[in-house]
């Protein structure tokens, strides 16, 4: 399992990085394409950081993710938000919601086409008509950069080393993360091994598609032009379509 050892020291490692940045940015997704969503779903919310800015802007959030230890941490936070340990992959809601979001490449954790497609057509099946699911996942591009390499970090006195390994032929990107978490006068050690995919944007369009959600922009990152062939993440807008219910 991931995010289980991380999950304690995830926010310190993360303490860089710009979540309100990413709220304004979807906010502006929202406005451009006419949307002011009443209840919003986050798939892969993590440590609910992005969560409670949400909400601190007037928005009611159902988080979701597939690691207790990650919303243990998010509950602790904003014990008010509804959060749902489930995997996204097979997720089911009490109703349907005005927006989907995912963010900090979430998406990236799927690595089957199949499961991609049952991710897609779940939040077809929730999402309450014209309403938006917005996306961002990192590219090829960005993996082949990072490469095979191994790179330490330190955060409050906690040790992390990241081994990184990019398989082209698969297009799979593998992190073994050997964190060293002090206990006291001791270190604790403890592993993970991360796996993630890229996704061209065409084969993303194409599931949307198959999905039936209406694809409504794709953008560079935090941008509004297109992505050009040295992109490090992308961004995907999708719209259900008009049809009401839920599919059989």
């Amino acid at each position: 399992m991931i995010y289980r050892s991380f999950a304690a020291v995830y926010d310190d490692f993360m303490a860089g990085t710009d979540y309100a940045g990413w709220v304004d940015y979807i906010e502006e997704i929202f406005r451009r394409n006419g949307q002011k969503p009443g209840l919003v779903l986050e798939l892969g919310c993590g440590s609910g950081s992005a969560t409670v800015i949400f909400k601190q802007r007037g928005y009611e959030m159902i988080g979701l993710d597939a690691s207790a230890e990650m919303l243990s941490i998010a509950r602790q936070k904003d014990a008010d938000i509804l959060y749902i340990n489930q995997d996204m992959r097979c997720f089911e809601l009490y109703g349907t919601v005005d927006a989907v979001i995912s963010l900090c490449d979430s998406m990236n954790y799927i690595l089957m086409r199949d499961d991609h497609l049952a991710v897609y057509r779940l939040v077809n099946n929730y999402l309450n008509p014209g309403g938006l699911f917005i996306f961002d996942m990192n590219t090829a591009y960005k993996y082949a950069a990072i490469g095979d390499r191994t790179m330490m970090r330190k955060s409050r006195g906690n040790y992390l080393i990241w081994d990184n390994r990019w398989y082209k032929d698969q297009r799979v990107n593998e992190y073994r993360l050997t964190m060293f978490i002090k206990q006291g006068r001791l270190y604790e050690r403890f592993r993970e091994t991360h796996l993630q995919r890229a996704f061209g944007i065409s084969a993303v369009t194409n599931m949307l598609a198959d999905a039936g959600l209406e694809l409504a922009g794709v953008y560079g990152n935090k941008t509004f032009d297109a992505p050009g062939p040295k992109a490090g993440r992308v961004f995907f807008v999708a719209r259900k379509g008009t049809r009401h219910g839920f599919w059989p």
